[in-house]
Formats: structure tokens, sequence, C-alpha cells
């Protein structure tokens, strides 16, 4: 397939053959495959005793890496656990989203229109940062606007006491204590003040919400003042991100994808939201999105946002698909009926992986419906029938 050409850097295609495409995985949100969370009470996890020898361990095994004394006792002095940061890693949302409603939720005409106006506003800085690590500037725009709203919402969690808090919880705590040691670095490498190091509930921080080992590994001081600034200086937020999508992966002169008209018998196990919703042909630059962030629904809401940003059209098929959301118990009775029918859908948690998806999609065939593997409230409804008329 030949690609028409233009220029490198305004996120349009050069001359190129795309040996290899990648279909989208037919799951919802990618983290609705994470395990079902361990139930630990926010009170049990958090015993101000334990946290106080738990934060002991801790500055040593800092000092051990070379963190200053001072650093840590700027960091570290009169923290405790903070109780809401565990309610918010426990909750888990009632409904999922379907694929178009998590897009028209993100790629709106607000953000769009400013979008453009950020472009042109910053399309020098842009330029720069595109000729030096080839990403073009309407992707950073579009991480940006979905990331923070370009910097409306940079989060207000003290990040040390949060990350100090995930850490010392054992549901992930090893993954956490990485990221406090890092983010412990970047203050004592004189980036930011403990205080002025917020960002969210999990760590994420600064314009495009990098986690502390993401930036230990990519930000970027564009401005030469020496301090990698991804809070309050776009150049280094700007360069840190196009510095992180190079070196992940990312293609200079490929697209993320396009949406597509299926042909018919096409097979239907790479949709987003089913065989009535839209279809898409991805590239490797999806690939790099996703590594980003691991949501199929992010990586092309960032792809599509891009494309709107610069005046291509919407989505233009499946917009009469199925949007009412399943919440999780329905979720789990798809898993329990599937189940009971001799279909392995895996764990009843609720949550719809893989796992689930293959059963939906055995069920479909075995009934001669369309094998797309979409948990819908049309499915939910046969299921139940089924399972009456065979009682």
């Amino acid at each position: 397939m030949n690609l028409r050409s233009a220029t490198r850097c305004k996120g349009f295609l050069s001359v190129v053959v795309i040996g290899l495409v990648f279909l989208i995985a037919a799951w919802q949100d990618s983290a609705q495959a994470i395990k079902e969370p361990d139930r630990t009470t926010a009170n049990e996890a958090l015993s101000n005793q334990d946290f106080q020898e738990w934060l002991a361990a801790l500055r040593a095994e800092a000092r051990g890496k070379g963190i200053s004394d001072a650093t840590l006792d700027a960091a570290l002095s009169d923290i405790l656990p903070e109780k809401h940061v565990i309610e918010l890693d426990r909750r888990q949302p009632e409904f999922t989203q379907t694929f178009l409603t998590y897009l028209r939720r993100r790629v709106i005409d607000d953000r769009i229109i400013r979008g453009r106006a950020l472009l042109a506003k910053h399309r020098d800085l842009l330029n720069k940062i595109c000729a030096e690590y080839g990403i073009p500037p309407r992707y950073l725009i579009a991480f940006w606007g979905l990331e923070t709203n370009f910097g409306d919402y940079l989060g207000n969690f003290r990040v040390i006491d949060a990350l100090a808090t995930l850490a010392f919880d054992r549901r992930r705590a090893d993954f956490f204590r990485a990221e406090l040691l890092s983010a412990l670095q970047i203050i004592d490498e004189g980036h930011i003040t403990p205080d002025a190091m917020t960002g969210s509930w999990a760590g994420a921080m600064g314009q495009m919400q990098f986690i502390p080992s993401t930036f230990t590994i990519h930000a970027v001081d564009f401005t030469g003042d020496g301090y990698k600034d991804i809070w309050g200086s776009l150049p280094d937020a700007f360069s840190s991100a196009a510095n992180f999508l190079s070196n992940i992966g990312w293609r200079t002169g490929e697209i993320w994808g396009r949406e597509v008209r299926l042909p018919e018998n096409f097979d239907l196990t790479l949709l987003p939201q089913g065989y009535k919703g839209p279809a898409f042909l991805v590239y490797n630059n999806f690939r790099t999105i996703l590594r980003w962030n691991r949501s199929i629904n992010y990586a092309i809401s960032v792809g599509h946002l891009s494309d709107r940003i610069i005046g291509l059209p919407q989505i233009a098929n499946g917009r009469g698909a199925e949007h009412e959301p399943l919440t999780r118990d329905e979720i789990m009775e798809i898993q329990q009926l599937l189940n009971r029918l001799g279909f392995d859908a895996g764990s009843e948690d609720g949550l719809a992986g893989p796992r689930t998806h293959t059963a939906i999609r055995a069920f479909q065939k075995e009934n001669s419906l369309p094998p797309d593997g979409y948990p819908s409230p049309a499915l939910l409804k046969l299921l139940r029938s089924l399972l009456i008329a065979l009682s």
C-alpha cells in the first residue's frame, strides 16, 4: 500500500510502504484486564507505627542509592499515609465506557478548537522539537490535551506523599517503591522541591503526566537552564514528551492509523466496539502510543484528536453502535452465564479481558452471530434468554 508523500514534521505522510499493519485488539481498555485488586481496607493498610518503620527502611535504601539526607529530610519528614489515595486506588468504576462514549467525552469541539489555537501559538517551538526528535507537533498537542487539558489540571497531590502511601500499601508495593525512589532522585538533582512536586494520586506529574521513572529516563532540559521542568516550562515538557516517544519507537513519517470500512466476511476479532462500531487500520505508531498508555481507547483518542486538530474529518462509521454501558455486575453476569454454558470466560470478576472476549467469540460462532467478541447489553439479554430456555 503506497502512501502519499508530504512534509516530515507537519504530521502528514511521507512516501513509505507499510509492509505490516496492526489491527486493534478486541478488548475494552486494557486497564479492564488488570487483576481484581486486593480488598484490603484503607485502615488495615495505614498503620502509622508500621509506616514509620517502613519509612526508616526506605530512607536507608534511598541513602544507599546516593540520595542526600537533606533531600530525605525535606521530602519525608512528617509525612503520613494518605487514606484518600488508598481509596482512589481501590476504587473501580461501576460502569464500563463504550469506545465511542470514551471518544466523545475526550475529543470534543472545545478541545479541538483550543488545540488548533495552541498549535498555532507554539508552532515555532514545536517545529524545533520536531526537527530534533521527529514527532509532529499535532501529536504533542493531542497528548497535552488529553493528559491535562492543555495544562489546566496537573493534579494537586503531593507526589512524595502519594507514592509513599502506595509503596507502603502491599497491593503494588514494588512498583510504587521504585517510583518513590525515582521521585526522590529528581528532587535530589534539584529539578523541583518536594512541595512543588505535585501530580495525580498515582504520582503522574507535569504537563504530560510523567511518572517519576519516565522522567528520570526521558525528561529533557530543552531551555538549557539546568532544570528539567515538566511543570512550568512548555519547552521542557514538549521536548520530554517527544524524547520519550522517540525512544520508545516512534517512526517519523508514519501516521498512527486511519478509519476503514471492512469487507464482507472480514475477521471481526479486532474491533473496539463490536461489528456495528467503527474499524481502524493502525500502524507502528499506534503501538508506540500504547506504550505511553496501555488503553486502546486512549490511543485511538490521541490519534483522532491529532487528526481533528489539523482539520481531518471526524469518525464516519459505526456511530449507531450500542452506547449503553455495562456495569461490572453485568459483565460478571455475562462471564457467569458463559461459564455455565460451557464457554470458558475465566474468572468471574466483572473485568472483560482477553479470555472473556475469546469466550464471547466462541459463543457467537456457535450461534451463527457475528463473532466480534464484544460484551454488549444485547449479548447479555440473549445469554439470559438462552439459559432460561435450557433450564
